[in-house]
């Protein structure tokens, strides 16, 4: 009986929040092209049912999972399914997947802070990385940057509107751009007066009218806090002012950025709000994949609006221009703050709007400060989180 030689994958993935939104969409890209995408190492937080059920899909060579509890768990199941694939906990585990010897790329879509001692340790080692984690560049930006120019490592957006940005600015020189325009959606409060924004619940802001997403990141979307950490992103992803980084509530989500040129053009990315699209055009890159998922109809859509946003209902985009004038130490705190306040607002602990609130008793607290390292950086995120205890 002869074997059958299955062709080598020609692009080996670890991939960090496999359980998440951004894991999934990702899972989907490989098991549509299995010829040329493998996941040599996969991560996961809590869920640990579902990263059993995808540990026994993918049969990956390593795992991590965010608990001990969770890796006993897993270690059992896995043994019942008569695999042995190591198991690991917490950051070690993380960064373990991260820097897998045998992947090609990082899929790097943690959320939070958490996300970026894994991404740092990947492009130290060489990886390119598909980054959905915005934190770790509005924490880190500069630092990362620096390494992955050490190492010949590339950083490549994943986030909807970064990854616009991207395929907008398509090779032109840097000296011809004018400004970026992130879009948002503006979320489900868009409309709401101060006095309605003050009374929504948890429930409530889960809710998003256009995207499918984790509870942390749905949250920002509804403080527009994620728009604001875009903008420390875009900064430090395309080497660009943050005074040339500009927001435009976009409610049908279908352009996804656009970068205006000193000539006057202005060039957009659109689509349908599905992540696979930024995923497969990272993982591809610089092929585009042919994908057999729903096509844009615009004639269908018929109208596509677009409207100032809004910095009184929305704090957290005037709050941004304050932490980016703090340079690093801003940065970090304007994040570190928000997740602090995103888990106490999801906690029952604080409202709605004092959210953008203990943003900026942080942003008030702080005295600029520029980091060079890692450890460095670190230390000062906790610090920021024992203040606001």
């Amino acid at each position: 009986m002869g074997y059958i030689v299955l062709p080598e994958a020609s692009k080996k993935i670890a991939l960090l929040g496999a359980t998440g939104s951004i894991g999934r969409s990702t899972l989907d890209i490989v098991s549509r092209f299995p010829e040329r995408y493998q996941v040599v190492a996969m991560g996961g937080g809590k869920n640990v049912s579902e990263l059993i059920s995808l540990a026994r899909r993918f049969r990956p060579q390593l795992l991590s999972v965010q608990e001990e509890s969770g890796a006993s768990e897993l270690t059992m199941a896995l043994k019942d399914s008569g695999l042995s694939i190591p198991v690991m906990v917490g950051q070690p585990g993380a960064v373990a997947v991260a820097t897998c010897p045998q992947a090609d790329i990082v899929v790097a879509a943690m959320v939070g802070a958490v996300g970026l001692e894994p991404a740092h340790a990947a492009l130290a080692a060489g990886k390119d990385v598909a980054l959905a984690n915005k934190e770790s560049m509005v924490m880190a930006g500069r630092l990362l940057n620096q390494v992955a120019a050490s190492t010949g490592a590339a950083i490549l957006p994943l986030d909807s509107e970064h990854s616009a940005i991207w395929q907008a600015l398509n090779g032109e020189p840097k000296k011809g751009v004018e400004k970026l325009i992130l879009t948002a959606s503006g979320g489900p409060f868009r409309e709401f007066s101060l006095a309605e924004m003050a009374q929504v619940t948890p429930a409530q802001a889960m809710r998003h009218p256009r995207w499918q997403m984790g509870p942390k990141i749905t949250i920002d979307s509804a403080t527009m806090m994620n728009k604001a950490l875009e903008i420390i992103e875009a900064r430090w992803l395309f080497d660009i002012v943050p005074e040339r980084i500009e927001v435009l509530v976009h409610p049908q989500s279908i352009v996804h950025s656009l970068v205006e040129y000193v000539d006057g053009s202005v060039l957009a990315q659109l689509g349908l709000p599905d992540m696979r699209l930024p995923v497969a055009y990272a993982l591809g890159y610089p092929e585009r994949l042919a994908l057999d998922l729903p096509k844009l109809d615009l004639a269908a859509i018929g109208q596509l609006d677009f409207i100032r946003a809004d910095v009184k209902r929305f704090p957290a985009l005037r709050l941004v221009r304050k932490a980016l004038e703090a340079g690093d130490s801003g940065a970090i705190a304007f994040n570190a703050a928000n997740e602090v306040a995103v888990e106490r607002f999801r906690q029952g602990e604080i409202g709605f709007l004092e959210i953008s609130e203990t943003v900026e008793k942080a942003l008030n607290m702080v005295v600029r400060e520029d980091f060079s390292t890692l450890t460095e950086i670190l230390d000062f995120d906790v610090r920021v989180r024992q203040l606001l205890l």
